[in-house]
């Protein structure tokens, strides 16, 4: 159980120290694309196809989570975009 609360800043930033340093090497480029749920406070992870599979798995054996996701190999989870069409007048 997690005995503090944390911004979330400061659950991006250990998420994002804890992938680089421990984890990238392991899992880039094999998993590249898939979604990846790290706990901040152990190090645990699980990757999925799924972000809410990760995740599922990851509370599975740690209920208590500080759950952190993101997408193994991306600069972000998902991507936004927007595909529209044009207007003559």
């Amino acid at each position: 159980m997690s005995t503090r609360e944390y911004t979330i800043d400061e659950v991006c930033d250990r998420g994002e120290q804890i992938y680089n340093e421990r984890i990238k090497r392991l899992v880039e480029p094999k998993e590249n694309g898939k979604f990846i749920v790290i706990d901040v406070e152990s190090g645990d992870y699980e990757i999925a196809d799924n972000m809410l599979i990760a995740e599922d798995r990851l509370k599975i054996r740690r209920p208590e989570a500080v759950a952190f996701g993101a997408r193994v190999g991306h600069d972000s989870a998902y991507d936004m975009g927007w595909g529209g069409a044009r207007i003559n007048d």
